[in-house]
Parts: structure tokens; sequence; C-alpha cells
């Protein structure tokens, strides 16, 4: 493909997919091969203001419509989402790298969260006191707080725009969508399904960029809520910027999950689960499991991990058979070989070395195999750094008690996993752990979107989570009304000086 003929990935704001006026672009190339699939602009300053007048201005209309019209709009959209499954799949994989199974899976999670969303006439529901005084009720409405916006990462480009937009539009607010600038080509065809949906022009508005693009939604006045997805350093940084100050904020941010194995556990089926959830979507997921905790007799199990990990296929995503395909970009390969490299010297075991794998027909991928180090302790980089790669550590440790405070050091909170034939050891793990989110013989915890996404300490900032009644939380304002009637013949009582309501 010639540079002429590369497509460029449109903005979209008041309805209108438009070509950015930048200087700047950014290509948008198969990590696999390295084809150059499209450009995506770095947005102006005026754009970004143009789409958010656009959800301004869209929003005092918007917050007025029906609940119910809300919802028809989003049993439309998870119907389009299904009926255009494949597609979303083959365009995810080859900008992202994942295989054509575990895409499916990221936009499926997504279309869950918008299945939810269509059940808003029962989540937006307020509360109602009758006779809090003598002929006095009161009741609370959830009311939409104004045009929010979205910031997502590259490893989920389905799931998580699927996680924000949805979810505040449905409530009654507008939206500025920022997609990550590596991998947007599966979101903007999710957002041209949103309009086909009937999504009315202005509430839904699409900018992309990098750094200068965060930093203009944060300090965007007009703005009211910000969710964010991605890396510690950047979701610091969106957090703590002082332009938020007054705007909702929720960051969810690095993790380094651990599974604790125990003695007891289902050796194949424990097996089977560490490895996809260490070595699937290449390692690439916040929800991954990086690093296990071998108890007891469970350390004589690591030669069989190893043996596991051994059978998984490296390749393209977009062949059949493949169990890890390529990580996003060279950049990324680099830091994860240079992590690698640094458990080595460091004086870990490197037990299984996924480094320089040969994938015929893709020699340019940026591909790493599953790499096991064993004999880890806490303070190489290979434990301390969120290596988001298909990398695992493996630590010992004597007993249950051991495990635990092991798990609670860390300062991520975002997901932990047990593995027990035990229900006395699990009560007892999931009573002492300190994380958000724990799996009992379920390798990645992400619950369902009935309840919310329930990171914690380092891996999340904001009281409040992604989807879930949580979320109908943070997309929405509490008003309470106190509300008195008279009769026009009602005899007219004393004048009160006092508050109460008798």
């Amino acid at each position: 493909m010639t540079t002429a003929q590369v497509p460029t990935i449109k903005l979209l704001i008041d309805g209108q997919f438009v070509e950015s006026k930048t200087d700047q672009w950014r290509e948008v190339i198969n990590p696999a091969t390295q084809e150059v699939l499209a450009k995506v602009p770095f947005a102006t300053a005026d754009e970004i203001n143009a789409a958010v007048a656009s959800a301004k201005k869209a929003f005092t209309t918007w917050r007025k419509t029906p609940i119910g019209a809300r919802a028809r709009i989003f049993l439309k959209y998870q119907q389009l989402i299904r009926e255009n499954m494949q597609e979303l799949a083959a365009l995810l994989t080859a900008e992202q790298g994942k295989t054509l199974a575990d895409a499916e899976g990221d936009v499926f999670r997504g279309l869950e969260v918008v299945e939810h969303a269509a059940s808003i006439g029962n989540l937006q529901l307020g509360e109602l006191a009758n006779n809090v005084a003598s002929g006095v009720d009161t009741y609370t409405l959830m009311q939409p707080i104004g045009v929010c916006a979205g910031i997502t990462p590259f490893n989920f480009p389905a799931m998580i725009p699927l996680w924000m937009f949805p979810m505040a539009i449905v409530t009654g607010n507008t939206f500025v969508l920022k997609p990550s600038e590596q991998d947007p080509m599966v979101t903007m065809r999710l957002v041209e399904l949103a309009l086909e949906a009937g999504i009315p022009a202005g509430v839904l508005n699409v900018i992309h960029g990098g750094p200068d693009a965060v930093n203009g939604i944060c300090d965007h006045k007009d703005i009211k809520a910000v969710s964010f997805v991605g890396s510690t350093h950047v979701g610091t940084h969106v957090y703590n910027r002082s332009s938020l100050a007054g705007k909702r904020v929720q960051c969810m941010m690095g993790a380094k999950n651990h599974g604790i194995v125990m003695p007891d556990a289902n050796k194949e089926q424990t097996l089977n689960a560490i490895a996809g959830a260490a070595f699937g979507a290449a390692g690439q997921r916040c929800m991954a499991l990086p690093v296990i905790v071998l108890v007891g007799e469970a350390q004589n199990w690591l030669p069989e991990l190893v043996a596991k990990a051994k059978t998984l296929k490296v390749n393209a995503g977009c062949q059949a058979g493949t169990d890890v395909g390529p990580v996003i970009s060279p950049q990324a390969l680099a830091r994860i070989t240079g992590l690698i490299e640094s458990g080595v010297s460091e004086g870990a075991t490197i037990d299984l070395d996924g480094r320089n794998p040969t994938v015929p027909g893709f020699e340019q991928g940026n591909f790493v195999g599953p790499t096991i180090f064993s004999g880890v302790d806490t303070s190489m980089r290979i434990y301390q750094e969120e290596i988001f790669g298909p990398v695992l550590c493996v630590i010992n440790a004597d007993s249950i008690e051991q495990a635990i405070e092991l798990v609670n050091a860390n300062p991520n909170g975002n997901g932990t996993a047990i593995f027990t034939r035990s229900g006395a050891t699990a009560r007892r793990f999931q009573e002492e752990i300190d994380v958000g989110q724990v799996g009992i013989n379920v390798p990645i915890p992400v619950p369902v979107p009935m309840f919310s996404f329930t990171g914690s300490r380092a891996s999340k900032l904001g009281d409040l989570g992604p989807y879930g009644k949580q979320v109908v939380q943070f997309y929405t304002q509490t008003k309470t009304v106190t509300a008195r009637w008279f009769d026009e013949d009602e005899e007219v009582g004393a004048l009160n000086t006092t508050i109460s309501l008798k």
C-alpha cells in the first residue's frame, strides 16, 4: 500500500466524520507484519474545543430524552455489534495483534456492558420516602451531569471504550472519546455502529491524539467527568492534574496481580488457568497473572508449568491455532526483552526463555514467547515493574500466611486469585487479602457488568469504578426533593421560623 493509499482516521464532531486539519499524524501499524494500516491525526486544540462544544450543545436536549428512548438505542446497538462481530474482531487483530478468539472476547466483554446499558430504566431509579413529616414526601432524582470524556488504552480497543461511552450516554450525558492512538480502527467502527443505532449528533464525539489531547480533555472547563484506563504513569498525571479540581475522575491503572497456588489445588486445571492468564493476549492485560506464589508442595509443580507453557504456539493473531500473538509495538518488545535481561542479570533463574522466537512468514513481527522465571524475589525489577508481556515470575512460600503477606505488601491492588479445594482456605484468603478483585479458582476475576470493576490501592484512583451500579452513580448527580402540597381550601398554619417540618 503506497502512502497515498493509506486511509486516514477521521474525527467525529457533531455527528460528522471529518478530516483533521492537523499537521501531526501517527501510523497505525500491524504488529505482526509492520504493515501501515492507517494514519491517525493528533487533533488540534480547536478541534478538541469543537468536539466539546458539540457535546455541550447536544446535552441541553439529550438530557431530556425519555429514558426508554435512550435504552432502545442501546438495544439496537447490541444487535449491530453482534451482527458485525467477525469484522470487528478482524480489525482488532490486524491493528492490535490479538488472536481472533481473544479479539472476539475483547468485543464481547464490551458488548455485555452495552446490554447492561439497555436496562438503564432499573439502574437510574431514585428513592422516595412517603410522609417524612405531615403531608411531606422526600425523593431523589438521579440526573446526568453534562459533558463527560474517556481516555482508553491500546490493549482493549473495543472493550474499554464500550465500558465508557454507553453508560455515560444512556444515563443522559454526552461524551468525548479519545481512543488509543496505537489502534483506533476498531474503536471507530464501533462508533460508526453507535451512530447507526441512533445516537444523535453531538451526543458522542471522538478526537485523537497523544499527551496534548489528554491534557486538552483534562483542562477543558466544560468537561464534568473523566474516565481513564491505562498506565500508572499517565493515570497519576491525569488524576493529579490541577485542572481536574471539581471534576469527577476515575483512573484504572497499572497492576501486579498474584495467583496463590495451594498444594491441594486441582493440578491440571490450575496449570491451564495459570498458562492462559499469564500468557494470553501476550500478557498485555491489566488483569493478567504475571506472578504466582507456589505454597509448600505446590513448588514441585514448576517443571509441569514450564512444559505446559512450551506447548503454546507463538504466531500472528490471524493464524489458526495461535495462542500468543505479537505485542503492540517494537518499543514494547524492546521494553519487555530489556526486563527479561534484567531478571537474568539480577539472579533469577530463567526456566523458559521466550526471546527471539521463530515465526515463519512474520519475521518482522513484535514477538516474544512465554517466559518463566523462578527464584524471583521482590527486590527485582521483573517483580517490581509491570512487564505487560508474556513473562511469569514464580515465587515460593511456606504457608498461606506468608503468601497473603506477600500479596498485601505489593502496592497494587487490581486483582488476585487463589487455587485451592479448601473452602476454609479460600474464605480466609478473600477476607484477609487487600485487593479489589478476588478470584477463587478463577485466574482473571473481572466481574460481569451487574457488578463494578473494583481495583484498589495503587491500581485505582477515584472512588467509583467503571460499569455496574457504581458507574451509574459516577455519571449522575443525586438531587433530593422535599415536597409538600396544599389543598386550595386548606387552613393556613401559623408562621413558623424553625426548619422543622412537623
